[in-house]
C-alpha cells in the first residue's frame, strides 16, 4: 500500500504500482515511507494528524506506528517554525519513552513532502475500549487502572508534560504483562508552546476533556479530569456519542447544571461503588481545576487509605489473621577467612575539575580464588545511614524525593567483573543457563565484562555461589548508590565535576579540544585511573553500566528505607543501571544518576560487580 502525502487528501491510500494517486491525482508518494516505512491502513484521525498501522522493513517488517502531523500554517518561515518544534516535542517524546515502560517508544521523526511524521512503538494489546465494549469494569477493575496509571501520569507530569487526550481508545493492556500503557502522545497536541499553534492547545475529545481545557488552557488537573471521566465511563459503560440528529449524547453528565450522574446510573443498574472510591472519583471530577486532586501522587494517596480499609474490613474480626512464612532456604555460609588490608589514593576537586586535596587511605578486603590464576577481591564496606536521590537542582524526577536509607554492612566487588573472572566462572557448572564465556565487545583480559544480560549475571552469581559458600548477588539499588558515594554527597565521589583524568566517560560534547582527543569511545582496564572513593572501590563513575537487582521504578516514593532491593511493583522485565558508562555524559555518570535495561539483555552494554552480605 502507497499514502498520499496530500493533507488535504480525502482517500490517501492507493494500491502499490500507481503513479499517481487515485483521489487527488498528485504524484507525491512512494511505496515506502523515507525508503523505511510500509503504512498497512488507518488507525484513526482527528485535529491535524492521522495515525496509521505501519511495518519497518528495515527491521524485519517489524510492526510500529506513524502519526502524520500536517501543521496547518502558511508561509516558508511559518512551516519552518513549525518543523522546528516538531522536532524539540520529538525529541521529549524519546525521553519520555526511554525513561518509562508504559509509555511508547519513539523510534524516529522525519519530515517528508508536506508532513511531519513520528513513528512510535507498536503495543500489541486491546484498548480499553475494545475492553468496556465487552463487559463493563468493576471496582476492582477501576482501582487497578487507577493504580498502574497515576504513577505513568505524575511521571509526565514530572517532565513538565500534560497529555490532553486520556480516553479509553488511548490506554492499551499490553498482551506481554497485562501492564496498561498510555499511548498518543502525538506531534498535534504536544506543539502547543507556540504562537503558531495556538489552537492546538484547544484540541481535546468532547465528553472527557474539562472547560479550561476546551477554552485552551488545559493542566495537571486537567488529565486528572480526563482520567476520571474515563473511570466513570468504564463503570458505566455509557460512552459519549452522536444521535441519530448529530447532536451531542451523554447518558451520564448533565451538561445544563454541570452534574455528573454516573452514580445514578450505576444504581439504577443495582451496582454500588464504594463510598471511599465514589469520593475518589467525584474529586477527580470537579469542575473547577482548584477544587479536584492537584497532583497524581495526591490521587494515590487517598487510593491507597481507602484500600488499605477495604481489605481490614474484608479480615473477619473472630479469627487471627495468619501470614506464611518465606520458606527458609539452608545454605551453608562459609565463615569469613582473615580480612587483609589494602590501602588507595582518594582525592577531591573543585567544580572545576581541579584536585584540591589528595589522601591516603585503608580498606579491609577477602580475595576469593576462581581458579588457580583468577582471583576476586571483595571490599568490606561499613553499614550506616545516607540520604538516597537527588536534590532538587540536581538530576531528573526519577532520582527523587531524597529519602533516608539504612545500610547493613556488606561485600562488594573492588572492581566491575572483569573478562577473565567471567571467563574463570563460566566454566564452572551449570545452575540455570549457559554462560558465553567471551561475551564482551572491546577484549582485554583485565577490562570489564560490558556485553552481558541481567539474566546471565544472576547466573554468574548463582555459579559463584555454589563454589565458594557464600551468597553471592546483583547489589540493591540503595546498596550500589551508598557504596558509591562513601559518605559523599556531592554529584560525584570526587565532587561536583567529573573529568578524563578521573574516569572513563564520554566527554565528546565538552567545548574543550584537549578533552575531546581523551574521549577513548571503548572500556580501559578496571582500575586503570588508579583513584578509589573511600570506601576503597574502584570506576564507580564510568567506565562500565552496572546491573542492580531491582525492578525499575520511576521514582522512590514507597521505596525502602532498610536497604533491600525493591521488589513490589515496578517493571520486572527492566532493571535498574547504575555508574554510566565510557560512552556516556558525566551527568549520567554521578552518584545518583539511575538508568534501565531490558533483563534479557536489550541493549547489551552492560556489566556488573558483585556482593555478598555479611552473617
Amino acid at each position: 500500500m502507497q499514502i498520499c502525502q496530500n493533507p488535504n487528501c480525502s482517500n490517501p491510500f492507493n494500491s502499490d504500482g500507481y503513479r499517481f494517486c487515485m483521489s487527488c491525482g498528485q504524484s507525491n508518494f512512494g511505496k515506502l515511507l523515507r525508503n523505511r516505512y510500509r503504512v498497512l491502513g488507518l488507525l484513526g484521525e482527528g485535529g491535524f494528524s492521522k495515525t496509521y498501522a505501519a511495518e519497518d522493513a528495515d527491521r524485519l517488517d517489524a510492526p510500529c506506528v506513524i502519526k502524520q502531523f500536517f501543521p496547518q500554517v502558511q508561509g516558508t518561515g511559518q512551516r519552518s517554525k513549525a518543523a522546528e518544534f516538531f522536532k524539540e516535542e520529538a525529541f521529549h517524546l524519546y525521553e519520555l519513552g526511554e525513561n518509562h515502560s508504559q509509555i511508547p517508544r519513539l523510534l524516529a521523526y522525519f519530515e517528508q513532502a508536506s508532513s511531519l511524521y513520528l513513528v512510535q512503538e507498536f503495543i500489541k494489546g486491546l484498548t480499553l475500549l475494545q475492553e468496556v465494549q465487552q463487559a463493563a469494569f468493576t471496582e476492582a477493575k477501576v482501582r487497578q487502572l487507577l493504580t498502574d496509571l497515576l504513577p505513568v501520569l505524575d511521571f509526565i507530569h514530572q517532565n513538565n508534560v500534560i497529555h490532553r487526550d486520556i480516553k479509553p481508545e488511548n490506554i492499551i493492556r499490553r498482551d506481554s504483562d497485562g501492564k496498561l500503557v498510555l499511548i498518543d502522545f502525538g506531534g498535534a497536541k504536544q506543539v502547543t508552546q507556540t504562537s503558531i499553534a495556538r489552537q492546538a492547545t484547544a484540541i481535546y475529545t468532547l465528553g472527557y476533556a474539562p472547560t479550561e481545557q476546551m477554552a485552551g488552557f488545559a493542566c495537571h488537573a486537567s488529565d486528572l479530569y480526563a482520567l476520571g471521566v474515563t473511570c466513570v465511563r468504564l463503570l458505566t459503560q455509557c460512552l459519549p456519542q452522536h444521535n441519530s440528529y448529530g447532536n451531542f449524547d451523554d447518558q451520564i453528565y448533565d451538561p445544563m447544571n454541570g452534574k455528573w450522574l454516573w452514580q445514578e446510573h450505576l444504581q439504577q443498574k443495582g451496582v454500588i461503588v464504594s463510598e471511599d472510591l465514589s469520593r475518589i472519583l467525584d474529586k477527580l471530577l470537579k469542575h473547577l481545576p482548584s477544587e479536584r486532586y492537584q497532583s497524581a501522587t495526591e490521587v494515590l494517596h487517598d487510593l491507597k487509605v481507602s484500600t488499605n480499609i477495604i481489605v481490614e474490613t474484608q479480615i473477619p474480626t473472630t479469627q487471627p489473621t495468619l501470614i506464611p512464612a518465606a520458606p527458609v532456604i539452608q545454605k551453608t555460609q562459609l565463615p569469613l577467612p582473615p580480612l587483609q588490608t589494602f590501602e588507595f589514593e582518594v582525592i577531591t576537586v573543585d567544580t572545576g575539575g581541579r584536585v584540591v586535596n589528595r589522601d591516603r587511605s585503608q580498606a579491609k578486603y577477602l580475595v576469593e580464588e576462581l581458579n588457580k590464576d583468577i582471583t576476586l577481591e571483595m571490599v568490606s564496606i561499613p553499614g550506616g545511614a545516607y540520604l538516597m536521590g537527588s536534590p532538587n537542582f540536581e538530576g531528573d524526577a526519577d532520582e527523587r524525593p531524597q529519602h533516608q536509607v539504612a545500610i547493613a554492612p556488606f561485600f562488594m566487588g573492588k572492581y566491575p567483573v572483569t573478562q577473565a573472572q567471567w571467563r574463570a566462572v563460566a566454566g564452572l557448572p551449570k545452575i540455570k543457563q549457559a554462560l558465553n564465556p567471551y561475551p564482551s565487545k572491546y577484549k582485554g583480559q583485565n577490562r570489564p565484562v560490558e556485553n552481558v544480560s541481567w539474566h546471565e549475571a544472576l547466573e554468574f552469581c548463582a555459579r559463584l555461589s555454589q563454589k565458594t559458600g557464600r551468597e553471592y548477588r546483583l547489589p540493591s539499588e540503595a546498596e550500589w548508590e551508598y557504596a558509591c558515594r562513601a559518605g559523599t554527597t556531592t554529584a560525584f565521589h570526587f565532587g561536583e565535576a567529573l573529568t578524563s583524568e578521573l574516569a572513563n566517560f564520554s566527554d565528546a560534547e565538552s567545548q574543550n579540544m584537549e578533552a575531546k582527543t581523551r574521549y577513548r569511545k571503548e572500556t580501559t582496564d578496571v582500575g586503570s585511573f588508579r583513584i578509589a572513593n573511600a570506601f576503597g572501590l574502584y570506576d564507580m563513575h564510568g567506565l562500565v553500566w552496572e546491573w542492580c537487582a531491582d525492578p525499575w521504578h520511576i521514582n522512590y516514593h514507597g521505596a525502602p528505607t532498610d536497604g533491600t532491593v525493591w521488589s513490589e511493583g515496578g517493571d520486572i522485565y527492566r532493571r535498574v543501571l547504575r555508574g554510566g558508562s565510557w560512552n556516556f555524559s558525566a551527568e549520567l555518570c554521578r552518584s545518583a544518576s539511575r538508568s534501565w535495561n531490558e533483563s534479557d539483555g536489550g541493549l547489551r552494554i552492560c556489566g556488573f560487580r558483585v556482593v555478598f552480605s555479611v552473617r
